[in-house]
């Protein structure tokens, strides 16, 4: 089965990279799976408050990740798995995929912004060279009826 991975951010054109991913692998047959990393460095304090920072973090995650969850199985008939990861958010989607032979996809939402489509999309093309597999990359104002239209 072919999975698109996507990565949860706190981005606003993160929407659409999940809502295109869900609609793709419902109507190919495959799978979701949602990353999120943790940056390091969130962590910059004492043991004692870092480990409370980690846990407040997954929290959050796990919060964010049940909301686009129940929306891909209720609309898309689509169960998402979830991974997090900890590091520098590049070399860890790099990692997430060399380890995960079934992701076929990487989904990327572009911002709209005039400072360019976002930290991440300008990274990881400048990378796409390297990795196993094609990136997509969603516009961040895209409607909701042009990305089903498109699916």
């Amino acid at each position: 089965m072919r999975k698109f991975l996507v990565v949860l951010d706190d981005s606003r054109e993160c929407l659409n990279a999940m809502r295109f991913a869900a609609m793709r692998a419902a109507h190919t047959g495959g799978g979701v799976t949602i990353l999120s990393v943790i940056p390091p460095d969130e962590f910059n304090h004492w043991i004692g408050v870092a480990e409370v920072m980690r846990e407040e973090a997954r929290e959050r995650i796990h919060a964010h990740f049940e909301v686009f969850a129940k929306w891909m199985r209720d609309k898309q008939g689509i169960e998402p798995e979830l991974a997090i990861r900890e590091g520098d958010p590049v070399p860890q989607i790099i990692e997430h995929v060399q380890s995960d032979t079934e992701i076929g996809v990487l989904v990327l939402g572009a911002g709209v912004e005039k400072k360019g489509p976002g930290p991440l999309v300008t990274q990881l093309t400048k990378n796409s060279g390297s990795l196993p597999i094609p990136i997509t990359i969603v516009p961040g104002d895209l409607s909701k009826e042009k990305l089903e239209e498109i699916t």
